[in-house]
């Protein structure tokens, strides 16, 4: 149950800047366009920074993945916050599970598979996201 209340308080939180409040529950999930089961929520967009950093909440639903990819300039740390799954860059895997952080350089190929329960993460990117 610590683990879905923990989802459930950033889906529901505020995230503050010293002039503006976002309110999370008033950014809307959407299906990343490119990977089926895989969906977002932007809490802070490169328009909230100018372009210097970008934050979202991901859920990834059981048996599915973010397939391979790469960001070519940004930095991505990411933050689980529910759920289980594995994460691939390179030749190495590691087993994710709540509390885990994982940071991957620009340029790396990496994919994030959820077991079978939806893992929940949350994804900063430096520079902001397009």
């Amino acid at each position: 149950m610590y683990h879905k209340n923990t989802r459930d308080a950033f889906d529901k939180g505020v995230v503050f800047f010293s002039d503006i409040e976002i309110e999370s529950d008033k950014k809307e999930w959407y299906e990343h366009p490119a990977c089926k089961g895989v969906f977002l929520k932007d809490l802070v967009t490169g328009k909230d920074t100018d372009g210097k950093f970008s934050y979202h909440l991901v859920r990834v639903q059981k048996n599915c993945e973010v397939t391979d990819h790469d960001h070519e300039t940004q930095w991505e740390f990411n933050r689980i916050i529910g759920g289980k799954g594995v994460f691939l860059m390179g030749d190495k895997e590691v087993v994710l599970a709540p509390g885990q952080t994982f940071v991957t350089p620009p340029g790396i190929h990496h994919t994030v598979s959820a077991y079978d329960d939806e893992l929940s993460l949350l994804a900063v990117f430096v520079p902001a996201l397009a």
